[in-house]
């Protein structure tokens, strides 16, 4: 690990962006300055997947994580947290690179909405035909 306060790692997806600071601890999960279970709503399977990347190189009782989290909704902001921890942990332990990009956590996921065309309904939904 470096000789710095804190590991730091970015992750996006959808319209998410989320920054995670890894600092020696207990495993304590702050998202937002709001406790992980609080800011999830006690969602257990949202609460396992950001800490995958962590659980994958048996390191959830070593950090402590901060995470702040704008934009999208709570299925691409936890997408992006896991995203930022998984860098994070590649910065601080780069021979753990191989296992981590093995489970496709370094994989950033680019899906995106597509934008609305001009004279269309939404972004490829057009005005019903009618042949009369």
């Amino acid at each position: 690990m470096t000789e710095s306060k804190y590991l730091y790692g970015m992750g996006r997806r959808k319209s998410a962006t989320a920054m995670a600071r890894l600092y020696k601890g207990k495993g304590k999960i702050t998202i937002n300055d709001k406790l992980a279970a609080d800011y999830l709503n006690d969602n257990k399977s949202q609460l396992a997947e950001i800490t995958d990347p962590l659980a994958l190189v048996n390191k959830q009782a070593d950090f402590d994580i901060t995470v702040v989290v704008k934009g999208g909704g709570t299925s691409g902001q936890v997408d992006a947290i896991k995203l930022a921890i998984a860098k994070a942990i590649n910065v601080g332990f780069s021979d753990l690179r191989t296992v981590l990009k093995k489970a496709e956590f370094l994989k950033r996921d680019s899906r995106e909405k597509e934008r609305k065309k001009y004279g269309l309904r939404s972004a490829r939904k057009r005005e019903q035909f009618s042949k009369r």
